[in-house]
């Protein structure tokens, strides 16, 4: 069984396939006018700006539950994995996937804003919702739901936790049964709170474990002050082969630092779609924007930290790669833990337990909102209480299981599972995106004339975004009544 998971993985996760992430990058940012560059301003301005309502969550809540997705262990481990095999170009080649991802996430975020619905008092939306209404593929739309719950909802839930585990045990001595039930009762507490109650967590805990693991870095990055010069000039040299000691692995480094780049913001998964939806904005292109933005921090901030800290401290090497290649904690792990140790003698696995600890709790909580989102959308036609309980019980189950065994088997199932769900995703935005950017196209007129950009999908030819209609026929009956009471 294992050979056969590790023949899928193969096969879903190509070379070619990898490559496509840039090629799509590449010509969304050409679509766009390079939308994530010449919209930048208002990408931070609306991730900080509006509230939320009722039915949504803020664009803040929306960006925080998105990031404690992205940033993971890919973080730690998949980053020293790229430099460890491809060399310090693959930093760069990070760089430029993110650069491109950036006008990815916008496109498919902005298209899971237009074709968002409101189930039970709530913003729900992402592929399932966009491949039904956009496309008119409901079959498509069925198996990239079911793929989410497997794939996010047990699979990697169990991996998130047996990383956890392995990290807990190592630097405290905490048996790994009790890691599990903490695990297991803290994520029911959130879970059980509603959709509410995940997004107050991940705005509290991301900014708080991202601003926590960036202090660390840069101590560890000013300690080293004098070889920051050097450590951009072997990033960018060994990136084209410039570099005498990493000039023979050039393709390793473009093709590692793509592949690592994606694993980290996952921009064409489709996975992060499904938090933007939930935001309460205006137009689509408000949250588009905001998504974008997560993508820059994500790889650009945080990977980029975990990057610093082992070239700047030298606690890599190539000629030692095979040990990176272990799924989990011991992934690039060490390497960060050295680079710690370098300056805070004794510090380094403490300080990665409990980055980790953080990271991939904020990571659970997100993986649960994308399996609890698809499952609404399976069951929207006929309301089904079980199947939410059941999907929650398995769910704590995988969570705990994850905390005592071995998850080797669950990465790679995990990892063909999300590589169906990109291959599905990347086939309905290339036949979307064209809604995308009339909307994009709309907002920059709007915003132009000076207005406060809202959208009204039928003036622009966008059909069943039955959320916006029913939102504008609602707002203008209202204003009616207004004036007729004047």
């Amino acid at each position: 069984m294992g050979a056969i998971i590790e023949w899928l993985s193969e096969l879903v996760w190509n070379q070619v396939f990898i490559f496509a992430f840039l090629v799509i990058g590449l010509l969304f940012t050409i679509v766009t006018k390079f939308v994530q560059v010449t919209q930048i301003k208002d990408m931070i301005k609306f991730t900080f700006t509006g509230g939320s309502s009722s039915s949504g969550i803020s664009s803040f809540q929306a960006l925080s539950m998105s990031l404690g997705s992205r940033v993971g262990t890919g973080n730690i481990a998949g980053v020293v994995t790229a430099i460890t095999l491809g060399g310090p170009g693959a930093v760069f080649w990070m760089w430029m996937m993110a650069f491109l991802g950036a006008a990815t996430s916008f496109i498919e975020v902005t298209l899971a804003q237009i074709f968002k619905s409101k189930l039970k008092g709530e913003y729900r939306g992402g592929p399932p919702f966009f491949m039904d209404k956009g496309l008119g593929l409901k079959k498509l739309a069925i198996a990239y739901a079911l793929l989410t719950i497997i794939a996010n909802g047990f699979l990697l839930m169990n991996i998130q936790s047996n990383t956890v585990a392995i990290a807990m045990e190592d630097a405290f001595g905490i048996n790994r049964v009790i890691t599990g039930i903490f695990l297991v009762g803290v994520l029911a507490l959130v879970v059980f709170g509603g959709v509410k109650r995940i997004a107050k967590t991940a705005e509290l805990a991301v900014p708080f474990m991202a601003i926590g693991y960036i202090i660390m870095a840069l101590i560890l990055i000013f300690a080293n002050f004098s070889a920051i010069p050097e450590v951009f000039r072997v990033i960018i040299s060994s990136a084209f082969g410039a570099d005498a000691t990493f000039g023979g692995i050039v393709g390793s480094a473009l093709s590692w630092g793509i592949q690592r780049g994606y694993f980290s913001n996952a921009a064409g998964s489709g996975g992060e779609t499904f938090e933007g939806a939930a935001a309460e904005v205006s137009h689509p292109v408000k949250q588009g924007l905001v998504q974008s933005f997560a993508v820059y921090i994500d790889t650009w901030v945080i990977c980029s930290m975990t990057a610093f800290m082992v070239i700047i401290t030298g606690m890599y090497n190539v000629e030692e790669a095979g040990v990176n290649n272990v799924p989990g904690v011991v992934a690039g792990g060490s390497n960060v833990q050295l680079s710690i140790d370098s300056v805070f003698a004794g510090w380094g696995k403490a300080f990665l337990a409990i980055s980790l600890l953080l990271f991939c709790f904020t990571t659970m909580i997100s993986y649960y909102y994308k399996s609890d989102t698809s499952l609404s959308y399976l069951t929207v036609s006929k309301e089904r209480p079980w199947a939410n309980y059941l999907m929650k019980f398995g769910i704590m189950v995988f969570v705990f299981e994850g905390t005592v065994i071995s998850a080797e088997a669950a990465w790679t199932a995990g990892d063909v599972g999300l590589g169906s769900m990109a291959y599905l995703n990347l086939f309905a935005i290339l036949f979307l995106f064209k809604h995308a950017l009339v909307a994009l196209k709309d907002y920059k007129e709007q915003k132009k004339s000076g207005k406060d950009p809202v959208f009204e999908p039928l003036r622009l030819g966008i059909k069943n975004a039955d959320f916006w209609e029913e939102k504008n026929k609602k707002e203008a009956s209202n204003s009616e009544s207004e004036v007729m009471s004047e």
